[in-house]
């Protein structure tokens, strides 16, 4: 066994490698793209041999994949720490707000969820159906969660509301694509009152029964996290 391999036998070294792997990974892909980055590169980039890299990961897809996996997480986790602070996050505009800007600010997650091609190469069009189930699931017990307190529109059932919700949602993250750098919390708050008056309703709700919505809404955030975490081998920050 050589040295490096059995220096990852420390799970402290295995996750720092692990994290600088990811992280030259990440800035190469946001410079040149899936189709122009090898494993050759990634490994230069992070000044370690390329078969180290087969230690974490052993295919290209499958780092690549844990890149944006962490993006993910990492927007998703912004989302937990904003409930933590505030319990009217949970609130459906407020929830898509936040979501919003924690994804615009990351173009590499942007051009995942959106399918960019010249991005992500084929990882564009090979999802993982396990992890879309998962966020699908999560997705579905949030807008429940919503419905059963009485914070959505009544003309329309949890399911409904949360396909057009997400239409809405993937429209602005296109046209923000494409849209000029400056101006993002505009477009945010636009975000927030578009939603506001198309899926919510209005009724006066006590500030315990926010922060219980709120630790619930937590709670399904973290279920998926450690769950896509520990199915992509994506090491905790």
């Amino acid at each position: 066994m050589s040295a490096s391999a059995e220096r990852l036998r420390d799970p402290q070294q295995r996750t720092e490698r692990a994290t600088r792997i990811l992280d030259a990974a990440a800035d190469l892909l946001a410079r040149h793209g899936y189709r122009r980055v090898t494993i050759d590169d990634v490994a230069a980039e992070a000044g370690i041999g390329k078969g180290t890299v087969y230690l974490h990961w052993k295919t290209r897809e499958q780092l690549f994949g844990a890149v944006f996996g962490r993006e993910v997480l990492y927007a998703m986790d912004e989302l937990r720490q904003a409930l933590g602070h505030d319990p009217q996050v949970c609130l459906l505009h407020r929830f898509a707000r936040t979501y919003f800007v924690a994804i615009a600010n990351r173009p590499l997650l942007r051009g995942f969820l959106l399918g960019d091609p010249d991005l992500l190469g084929k990882l564009a069009t090979s999802r993982d159906a396990a992890r879309d189930d998962r966020h699908a699931a999560m997705a579905r017990g949030y807008f429940q969660l919503l419905s059963e307190r009485g914070l959505l529109r009544a003309d329309m059932d949890a399911d409904e509301v949360g396909y057009a919700y997400q239409a809405t949602f993937e429209g602005f993250l296109r046209a923000e694509a494409s849209g000029p750098a400056e101006g993002l919390e505009r477009r945010a708050d636009l975000l927030a009152r578009t939603v506001r008056q198309a899926f919510e309703s209005e009724p006066a709700t006590p500030d315990g029964a926010l922060r219980d919505l709120a630790a619930a809404v937590v709670a399904l955030l973290t279920g998926l996290i450690d769950a896509d975490r520990a199915e992509s081998g994506i090491p905790r920050s």
